[in-house]
């Protein structure tokens, strides 16, 4: 069987914990941040940990 490759935008936006969790960016940090106050981008702006049901089918994309 052939190695299955790593889906490149997968790679580009998950990280892996040192636990194996997932990590990826918040999402709504990418346009309009003029009207959002400093305290919403700051809140918007960390990491998220993956639900469960989620880490499963991206840890199949990065071939984990």
């Amino acid at each position: 069987m052939p190695k299955q490759k790593t889906h490149s935008g997968a790679k580009k936006r998950f990280k892996i914990t040192g636990t194996g969790k997932l990590k990826k960016q918040g999402a709504g940090m990418r346009h309009n941040l003029e009207s959002k106050s400093s305290e919403v981008t700051r809140r918007l702006n960390r990491d998220r940990v993956l639900a469960p049901a989620d880490q499963k089918v991206i840890k199949k994309l990065l071939g984990l």
